[in-house]
């Protein structure tokens, strides 16, 4: 947590309001009742803690927020961190540890969709409630979770309609990697479904995937390479999560392939992931999200400051997670205070129809399906580890968690 000056009055960021708000630095006093306390679940250890680290400090951040205004309800917000090591059983035992031994109000969670698959049946068995904050396949709805990243239809379509378009290049041909779980296999059957409606055959699509943490890329790559010389316009759609996406965008320097010949954009990589690589041979390639660092506007500019406040570390990026968790966090308080309950059947009749200007600069609103309206952005990788956004949709995009290129799902309502 950070420390102030008892003499010091400090600006703390309403978080897109459009202003800032004094805080003085004294200890507030709180009301009366025991402090409210939130869970954090998220790997610091592993493959993914490159990625999910940011997402605790973000949390850790939104506590000392909300605690400097004087809590919630008048009472001290207290986080409750685990590692569940990026071991996906392990997630399942520290759920139900935050939720049985210290009895958590609420839960800030997860990266992977078979970490938030593990942990789903706990948190409906124990009646708990999760915020999760990444993009995702979809095909998942719980009473018991919140969903603030992105669905198929606010990330992964509009990005390769945007391959496919002249603006983007005009591919006719895609290659799917992915780190060999739920998320990225559902996601490439969605586009699959997706690319067929679009007249593109089952030839011009490549399919592979990896374990977690792989490091070799070097074969994968080069057989992207002989895939695209097949005489159409090719791109490469990108699911490879955590610290395996580090030798693969470095493979992709080692080979030449630039964007404009070979573009490669990615829904798991943003700016926390590109830190630790020499973005200059990657410039150009993409990657879709609902937020980047670089976006204009006084929401985003305060969000940063607030960060920055907290983790005094000129070096340390804010991104779309990161985002997702202020604005599940966000949520998460006004619906307290509108439930004046903690009780998670109360918090959840509130939460639904709650709005919020995120630093993303559209307008946010949490839908029956507890997922967000989420804007959808893409941006080309620039040398000093930035996005440029080169499209954006114009208005905030309803969450769509049950795909209509899942066969499956042709007589669900929605």
């Amino acid at each position: 947590m950070t420390s102030t000056s008892p003499t010091m009055t400090r600006r703390v960021a309403l978080g897109g309001l459009g202003a800032a708000l004094a805080v003085p630095a004294l200890r507030p006093a709180f009301g009366q009742g025991t402090p409210i306390k939130v869970g954090v679940l998220h790997s610091l250890s592993g493959t993914m803690a490159i990625s999910e680290t940011a997402l605790r400090d973000t949390v850790l951040m939104m506590v000392d927020w909300v605690n400097a205004k004087g809590g919630v309800m008048g009472r001290k917000v207290e986080a409750v961190v685990v590692d569940p090591a990026s071991n996906w059983p392990l997630f399942a035992e520290k759920a139900r540890e935050l939720l049985q031994v210290h009895k958590v109000d609420a839960t800030f969670g997860c990266w992977t969709s078979v970490s938030r698959k593990s942990v789903l049946p706990v948190f409906e068995e124990l009646n708990g409630m999760l915020f999760y904050p990444v993009q995702y396949e979809g095909e998942e709805e719980s009473k018991n979770i919140f969903y603030t990243g992105a669905t198929p239809n606010q990330q992964a379509i509009p990005a390769v309609e945007y391959l496919m378009s002249e603006d983007g290049g005009g591919a006719k041909r895609i290659a799917l990697l992915g780190t060999d779980y739920v998320y990225p296999r559902t996601t490439n059957r969605i586009l699959r479904g997706f690319l067929k409606s679009k007249g593109i055959g089952e030839g011009d699509v490549m399919e592979e995937y990896t374990p977690f943490g792989h490091s070799d890329w070097q074969g994968i790559v080069a057989r992207v390479k002989r895939f695209a010389s097949e005489g159409k316009k090719t791109a490469i759609v990108s699911t490879i999560n955590g610290d395996a996406n580090v030798p693969f965008y470095r493979e992709l320097g080692n080979q030449g392939i630039k964007a404009e010949d070979l573009p490669c954009v990615a829904f798991s990589v943003g700016e926390e992931e590109l830190a630790g690589i020499d973005t200059r041979p990657l410039v150009g390639h993409l990657a879709a999200w609902n937020y980047f660092m670089s976006v204009p506007g006084t929401p985003n500019a305060e969000f940063k400051q607030l960060w920055q406040s907290y983790i005094k570390n000129p070096k340390r990026v804010t991104n779309d997670p990161m985002e997702a968790t202020y604005s599940g966090f966000r949520m998460w308080t006004q619906a307290v205070e509108k439930a004046r309950s903690t009780k998670v059947d109360d918090v959840r009749a509130a939460m639904i129809g709650q709005k919020l200007m995120p630093p993303c600069g559209y307008e946010e609103e949490m839908l029956p399906n507890h997922h967000l309206s989420k804007p959808v952005l893409i941006g080309e990788v620039q040398a000093d580890g930035q996005f440029n956004t080169v499209w954006k949709t114009p208005n905030a995009v309803k969450a769509e968690n049950w795909s209509p290129f899942i066969p499956e799902n042709a007589n669900r309502r929605r």
